[in-house]
């Protein structure tokens, strides 16, 4: 939605309602997840934070497995 044009405003606008203020009041080890790109391009980009997808944080617990 926020990428598309006239939409970016309106997105920044909504993120601010609720969720960038709470990311920005983590605490810094805190974990930032969101499944949609576009979510975790609006984090990075308004928060300063990485957000990682439920893959990416389920796929960093997994043991390893040598080869």
């Amino acid at each position: 939605f926020g990428a598309e044009r006239g939409h970016h405003d309106v997105s920044v606008a909504v993120a601010e309602t609720a969720l960038l203020p709470a990311v920005r009041g983590l605490a810094g080890g805190g974990t930032v997840l969101a499944d949609g790109f576009s979510c975790r391009t609006q984090l990075d980009q308004l928060a300063g934070r990485r957000a990682l997808h439920l893959a990416q944080l389920l796929a960093s617990r997994l043991p390893r497995r040598e080869p």
